[in-house]
């Protein structure tokens, strides 16, 4: 199952993290409305069904912790047709969240700056765990572009954009 270290924080201004994150040498990637629909599975797991302007879908399985700042996340990633044509609890969503999310890429760190609608701005890193970043260097890069930036352990959020959502 692939992994991620990551991170969340809120920002105060897009154009100025992406400035500071392109002078740390990540560049462009893609820039995507995403929609993400949260729904419960048996035993408390969620699983979000994501569709892209243009018409890509996938359905994304994760487990991570929410208690603290820099995590690891398990997930699976499943293309689907589109949003009515794989299988999903039935029933409503959760909760519906709505972004326009820029993708940077620095290395195999995923950089997203998503401006989500009812939140406001955010920063995410995601640094994947591969055959060549181990656990131990990718928590050192996140670590290494944290400090670049100038964010700290109290700037994280422990919550997922949902869980941010429904505490309204």
């Amino acid at each position: 199952m692939p992994r991620n270290i990551e991170i969340k924080a809120r920002v105060a201004d897009l154009a100025a993290m992406r400035a500071a994150v392109r002078a740390l040498g990540a560049h462009p990637h893609v820039v995507e409305a995403q929609t993400d629909r949260y729904y419960q599975l048996a035993g408390g797991r969620r699983v979000k069904l994501r569709t892209i302007a243009g018409g890509r879908a996938e359905l994304i399985d994760y487990a991570r912790p929410e208690s603290s700042g820099v995590r690891a996340s398990d997930y699976t990633i499943t293309p689907v047709r589109d949003a009515h044509g794989c299988a999903v609890p039935p029933g409503e969503p959760l909760v519906v969240v709505r972004k326009q999310r820029e993708v940077l890429l620095l290395d195999n760190v995923r950089v997203h700056l998503d401006l989500v609608e009812s939140l406001g701005s955010f920063l995410e890193l995601e640094a994947v765990v591969d055959s060549q970043h181990d656990e131990a260097r990718c928590h050192a890069q996140v670590a290494t572009i944290m400090r670049g930036l100038g964010l700290h352990d109290a700037d994280l959020i422990r919550a997922s954009y949902a869980e941010l959502l429904t505490r309204g």
